[in-house]
């Protein structure tokens, strides 16, 4: 049982080093034992924190790309944005969770570890400010490391945020 229990931790500690953007090798095991969400779940926690989403669809469907869904969110991806809301004091929309339509990976919204927020002056003013300029993701955009380990890429339109850990909740 040790080894294999060796082995998880060393397959955990290579994905982490060869996962695109991550910076925190020891989130690695939070990452791994996130509780799931269903979209109600999430949608209660941020509404209690002030937190907004909208959807071009108008809907909630995880399988229509259309939609914003958080069914399957990881518990602390929901925590992340709590903690940036209040963090900030910023206005937080968030414009992109679990549904279809993503980029695939590991660390992806499909698997519950990313959101997407809409821009404000307030969020991204606060982002470059109090996290590290990391350089470029491997697509290009540029990204920020909070001290947690979390990271934030400025896509154009919107923050794409990955959350490793609920960020100090």
């Amino acid at each position: 049982m040790k080894i294999r229990s060796v082995l998880v931790a060393v397959a955990l500690v290579l994905g982490a080093l060869f996962a695109p953007g991550f910076g925190v090798l020891s989130s690695a095991v939070d990452a791994q034992a996130a509780t799931k969400l269903t979209h109600a779940q999430a949608t209660s926690r941020f509404s209690s924190s002030g937190i907004t989403w909208s959807s071009s669809g108008g809907c909630s469907d995880r399988t229509n790309p259309t939609c914003t869904s958080f069914d399957g969110l990881n518990l602390p991806t929901a925590q992340g944005a709590q903690t940036l809301k209040s963090a900030t004091g910023c206005a937080l929309n968030i414009t992109g969770g679990t549904e279809t339509g993503h980029a695939s990976g590991t660390y992806s919204h499909a698997n519950g570890y990313k959101l997407d927020f809409g821009k404000n002056t307030c969020l991204t003013n606060y982002i470059k400010s109090a996290f590290t300029y990391i350089g470029l993701r491997g697509d290009g955009y540029p990204q920020w490391q909070a001290a947690s380990g979390n990271l934030y890429a400025d896509e154009g339109s919107h923050w794409d945020a990955t959350y490793y850990n609920c960020g100090g909740c």
